[in-house]
């Protein structure tokens, strides 16, 4: 079984002690985003887990205790933009992330650590001169501490749209997205650095740019040292080519505030859901309550056992 944490919000920037709490205990509990009473339960020790495929844009609350996961088979997606705080209000400074990208790779092993440049946006101050200046730059710093690069071009959906009101994100074309993309590779192969796209439809394959799979069977083969036979995910977009995992975040929980960000519909809800956080709880907001409906996940079937 494949564990994604996650996609849903940044567990190890403000959720790591619960997550190592769920290491310690064994035992994990989500809720269906869309169905609140439903609930999922995975068995979280080490013969239940292939990988756990974490997303971050800061792991530096891990790093400290990286040793409890001794037992398990990992990978970080790691994203790194150089936006302004306007764009991301509760990042560090572009210094420190790359500081701290660096200390990871040096734990894990630059094989266990992706670098993410995206969402690649255009706005009235951010346009292609500021991405190959900054691209060039943070893969100048990073190119000896990663092997890979997964690029994406922004989604203005409805929620990003009111969220990003105000700073003037631009919809982008195929043909805009492939102009900034054939102007990054040549500046990714001068630093080793194999660039993949997620989720996207355009084709980049004839200028050096592969479809890529964030949660990637073939390297998590490669990490676990035997072969993989897990279907593409079906609850993903069609464009996406990752393949099926169990995801343990929640919707609205990451404070990181990006105005970009997809998994955050309403930044005042994220506040509340802070309050409603319990480190020592299985769930990442909340507690259990009479009107749950469990079911455990079993690895060897890949099916729901309600009980």
């Amino acid at each position: 079984m494949i564990i994604s944490a996650s996609r849903r919000t940044d567990i190890p920037a403000f959720f790591s002690e619960w997550f190592y709490n769920r290491i310690r205990d064994g035992i994990i509990k989500t809720r269906n985003p869309y169905n609140y009473h439903q609930v999922n339960q995975v068995n979280l020790y080490p013969d239940e887990i292939d990988c756990i495929v974490f997303w971050t844009k800061n792991a530096k609350p891990m790093l400290d205790k990286l040793d409890l996961l001794r037992e398990y088979n990992y990978y970080f997606q790691y994203s790194i933009t150089p936006y302004p705080a306007a764009y991301e209000p509760n990042l560090t400074d572009l210094s420190r992330k790359v500081e701290t990208f660096i200390q990871l790779s040096e734990k894990i092993g630059k094989d266990r650590v992706i670098w993410r440049y995206d969402p690649i946006l255009i706005s009235d101050d951010i346009d292609l001169s500021f991405h190959l200046k900054m691209f060039d730059k943070l893969s100048q710093s990073l190119s000896k501490h990663t092997f890979r690069c997964i690029i994406s071009f922004i989604d203005l959906y409805n929620t990003t749209k009111a969220n990003t009101k105000g700073l003037n994100i631009r919809e982008m074309d195929d043909n805009q997205n492939r102009l900034i993309a054939q102007e990054l590779v040549p500046i990714a192969n001068h630093y080793g650095l194999e660039l993949h796209t997620c989720a996207e439809r355009i084709d980049l394959e004839d200028i050096g740019i592969s479809h890529g799979k964030c949660i990637d069977d073939e390297l998590i083969s490669r990490l676990i040292r035997k072969p993989l036979n897990i279907p593409k995910d079906p609850n993903q977009r069609e464009e996406c080519g990752c393949i099926k995992s169990f995801d343990i975040g929640a919707y609205n929980t990451c404070q990181n505030g990006c105005k970009y960000c997809y998994a955050t519909r309403n930044h005042k809800s994220v506040l509340s859901n802070k309050k409603n956080h319990d480190p020592s709880s299985p769930f990442l907001i909340g507690n259990s309550t009479d009107r749950d409906h469990v079911n455990i996940r079993n690895k060897t079937n890949q099916t729901y056992i309600q009980f």
